[in-house]
C-alpha cells in the first residue's frame, strides 16, 4: 500500500508543448566519460533505460556537435554517421520504457586541448586570452589547456551549422529534441559572458552582441527540427571557468526575454548558488525574475534535494526540477521520491572513471536494497 501515498509537487504530470510528462523529475545532462573513441557504448543502454519511468524527461549527457567540440576524454559526438547509429539503440531503450528524450549538444571551446583537436591546432573561443595560471576547477587542470584561438568573424556562421546539423542527426538518432549547451564556461557561454568575451565585432561588447552567436544557434536549430523540440541551459550566474559576467542579473533577464521570440520549448537554468566547484552557496541571487520573462517551460537545476524540489514546484519558480548527483545514484529516483524513502549515496570518484559498469550501471534499486 505505501506505493498509494498521495502525489507530492514533484510527481504532478506537466504538459511540455506536445510532450505528456507522468512527473517533473528530470534526469541532467551528465558526462560519464564511458563513450570511447567519441562513440556511445552498448553499456549506455542499461544506464539511460535504468533511469527512464513512464512520462518521465532524461537529458542526455553533454554531446559534441563537431571534431573540434571535444574537451573531455571519452565523451560522445553527434557528427558522424557512426554516432548517430550508436545513438539509435539507447534511444530507442528509453522509448521502450515510455521515457522522453532530448540529446544535449554541446561545444566546448576553450576548455580544450591539442589532443582533443582536429591536427593538433588550438581549440576555438570567443577570446584568445589566457586562463589565470592559478586556476583549477573539480574536473579540469588548467596546465591541460592549450591556449585557444579567437574565431574570426567570418568563421561563427560554420560553429552555428555545426550546431544545426548535430540536432538534425539527434532527431535522426529518434531523440525527442535537443537541449542547446549554453552553460559552464563552454563555448556559447564564452561569447556570452563579459569577463571572456573582449571582442570589439557583432559578437562582442553589448548584451545584445554577446547574446548573438547563442541566439543564431537557437534560430538554426529551430529552423531545422522545429521549435517546439529545442531547449537551451543557460548559467547567467556561473563563473566556472573564468566565465563569470559583470551583471548576471541583466544577462539572464536579456537572455530569458530574448528566447521568446523563437517560441522554444523550454529554458533550463542553473541556479545562483551554484559555486564554479559546482557546489551550493549563499547568495542573494535568484532566478524569479528569468522564471517570469521566459514564456516556455522553465527547468531549474543546483542541488536541490526533495523538499526543495517540491518547494520549487509547489511556489511555481519552476516547472520542472533537473538532478544529477542524485539521480546518477538512485536510478530509480522518482519512485524513491514518491516513497520518501532513503537514497544512495554517490560516490564522486566513479563520476568519470570509463568503466562500463562501476559507478554508472551498479547503484541499487529500491528493491535491491530493502
Amino acid at each position: 500500500m505505501a506505493d498509494e501515498t498521495p502525489a507530492i509537487p514533484l510527481l504532478t504530470p506537466y504538459k511540455m508543448g506536445k510532450f505528456s510528462l507522468s512527473h517533473r523529475v528530470v534526469l541532467a545532462p551528465l558526462t560519464r566519460s564511458r563513450s570511447f573513441g567519441n562513440v556511445p557504448q552498448p553499456h549506455a543502454i542499461l544506464y539511460y533505460s535504468q533511469r527512464t519511468s513512464k512520462g518521465g524527461l532524461l537529458i542526455a549527457e553533454a554531446t559534441g556537435v563537431s571534431n573540434t567540440a571535444q574537451g573531455y576524454p571519452e565523451t560522445p559526438g553527434i557528427w558522424t554517421k557512426e554516432q548517430v547509429e550508436a545513438w539509435k539503440p539507447i534511444v530507442d531503450a528509453v522509448h521502450a520504457k515510455g521515457g522522453i528524450f532530448f540529446c544535449q549538444i554541446w561545444h566546448v571551446g576553450r576548455l580544450s586541448n591539442r589532443d582533443f583537436q582536429p591536427n593538433g591546432q588550438a581549440p576555438i573561443s570567443s577570446t584568445d586570452k589566457p586562463f589565470n595560471p592559478q586556476l583549477q576547477s573539480s574536473a579540469i587542470d588548467v596546465a591541460h589547456l592549450t591556449p585557444s584561438r579567437r574565431l574570426g568573424t567570418d568563421e561563427i556562421p560554420q560553429i552555428v551549422d555545426d550546431f544545426r546539423l548535430a540536432a538534425k542527426n539527434a532527431i535522426e538518432a529518434g531523440f525527442d529534441g535537443v537541449e542547446i549547451h549554453g552553460a559552464h564556461g563552454y563555448l556559447i557561454d564564452q561569447f556570452t559572458k563579459d569577463h571572456v568575451n573582449d571582442r570589439t565585432d557583432q559578437y562582442g561588447g553589448s548584451l545584445e552582441n554577446r547574446f548573438r552567436f547563442a541566439l543564431e544557434i537557437v534560430e538554426a536549430v529551430a529552423n531545422e527540427i522545429g521549435a517546439d523540440k529545442v531547449g537551451i541551459k543557460l548559467d547567467p550566474f556561473g563563473d566556472y571557468m573564468e566565465s563569470g559576467d559583470s551583471n548576471p542579473e541583466a544577462l539572464g533577464l536579456y537572455m530569458a526575454e530574448s528566447l521568446n521570440k523563437y517560441g522554444i520549448l523550454y529554458c533550463h537554468m542553473v541556479e545562483p548558488r551554484i559555486n564554479p566547484a559546482l557546489e551550493k552557496r549563499e547568495t542573494p541571487h535568484s532566478l524569479l525574475p528569468m522564471r517570469k520573462a521566459f514564456r516556455g517551460t522553465f527547468l531549474v537545476v543546483g542541488g536541490y534535494d526533495r523538499e526543495e524540489g517540491n518547494n520549487a514546484i509547489a511556489e511555481n519558480r519552476a516547472d520542472l526540477v533537473v538532478y544529477g548527483r542524485l539521480f546518477l545514484a538512485n536510478p530509480d529516483l522518482p519512485r524513491r521520491f514518491k516513497l520518501n524513502a532513503p537514497l544512495n549515496k554517490y560516490n564522486r570518484d566513479t563520476f568519470y572513471t570509463p568503466d562500463p559498469v562501476v559507478g554508472y550501471t551498479d547503484y541499487p534499486f529500491l528493491e535491491d536494497t530493502s
